[in-house]
């Protein structure tokens, strides 16, 4: 018959005898200098490197007038714009969605704009507010589109952009609006002002990315966000409004390409129709591109607004080394191919890496055990 025994002052297990076993240590903690090397790798910000790279290599073929003050001026005030529209990606993409639409939103809120503008007595602010709340309608169609009806978003988002480019046709007949009033203030002043040699879009850039770093990586919002994207029926699963969170997004990047689409229109003084076309390739370029950075695998701002700089920075280098006019349209083409490729692996890599360390540990517990 067997007995036990209750642990003495010698340690022993309460029902077997045996030693107690020490909890496993925690892991240690990388020393500052081992994360800040690690925070510095090429896998952390290749990006910068390659930006790097890019601006040495101009500064050899346009010694004259690449390698100045107002290069760098030119890089954030021509690409401040475009930034906005790249940033305005991230939070669907942050949520595995894509807005196609956002291009002819962005070109539809600036002639809405221009239009009340110059045909009306309303004034600037309220030509602002009705092309903002066009915008937020757009992307609360999206929403239902995709949400709702299930539609899937590349092939929703695209056809709402269709009927956009339509309704903009038929508004503008093709042809950009412009006027006076346009060119003067307080319109002209929200995006053409400037301080120390930087317009006033470089700070709404810089307050938009702001805006979303602190709610992707500082909110419970942005955590849920995420989930939805690694994995949206196991966020569903834990009690993630996984719909909710996508139908939000849509109109996120609604509301920011359409003020885009405002800024645009007080920059160069005029309501193009075919403003936002030129922004829909290099804005998701850079989103990809950015997903590369700081958190690898993960859409995010800082590493889009990285990516936004590189972009720009060829494209301007190209435009003072008077290369041929396709070759920016070919550098950005480029990039997004390489970013996709980087992007990708890295993912795959992950997969495969967890997969295979949860086989191990389930072989491993699966191993039978002996006792005395």
């Amino acid at each position: 018959m067997m007995s036990t025994t209750a642990a003495g002052p010698t340690g022993t297990g309460p029902a077997l005898g045996g030693p107690v076993e020490e909890p496993p240590a925690p892991p240690a903690r990388p020393s500052p200098a081992r994360r800040a090397l690690s925070s510095l790798s090429f896998t952390n910000i290749g990006a910068v490197y390659v930006w790097i790279v890019i601006i040495i290599v101009f500064s050899f073929w346009a010694p004259d007038t690449f390698p100045t003050w107002s290069t760098f001026q030119q890089v954030l005030n021509s690409n401040a714009v475009a930034g906005l529209v790249a940033l305005s990606v991230v939070p669907p993409l942050a949520a595995r969605v894509f807005d196609l639409s956002l291009a002819y939103t962005m070109s539809l809120s600036g002639v809405i704009t221009a239009k009340v503008i110059v045909s009306t007595d309303i004034g600037a602010g309220g030509a602002i507010a009705l092309a903002m709340a066009t915008a937020l309608v757009i992307g609360v169609i999206n929403g239902i589109v995709v949400v709702t009806l299930r539609v899937d978003s590349f092939i929703a988002t695209l056809a709402t952009g269709s009927l956009i480019q339509a309704f903009i046709t038929m508004f503008t007949d093709g042809t950009s609006i412009t006027g006076v009033k346009l060119l003067r203030e307080p319109f002209a002043g929200m995006a053409q002002a400037s301080a120390g040699g930087f317009t006033v879009p470089v700070l709404y850039l810089l307050v938009l990315a702001i805006a979303l770093w602190f709610v992707l990586e500082h909110t419970a919002t942005g955590r849920r966000l995420y989930a939805t994207g690694f994995n949206s029926d196991a966020a569903r699963l834990q009690g993630v409004p996984t719909d909710r969170l996508r139908f939000l997004t849509l109109v996120a990047s609604s509301a920011i390409a359409g003020f885009a689409g405002v800024v645009f229109a007080a920059q160069i003084g005029s309501g193009s129709p075919e403003a936002g076309t030129p922004y829909l390739l290099s804005s998701y370029a850079a989103a990809f591109v950015g997903a590369t950075q700081l958190r690898a695998g993960r859409f995010n701002a800082w590493g889009t607004v990285i990516a936004i700089l590189l972009l720009g920075t060829g494209t301007v280098g190209l435009g003072l080394a008077t290369s041929a006019q396709w070759a920016p349209s070919l550098f950005t083409g480029l990039v997004l191919i390489v970013a996709l490729v980087v992007t990708g692996g890295r993912l795959g890599l992950r997969t495969r890496l967890t997969r295979r360390r949860a086989s191990r540990a389930t072989a491993g517990s699966d191993v039978p055990t002996t006792t005395a």
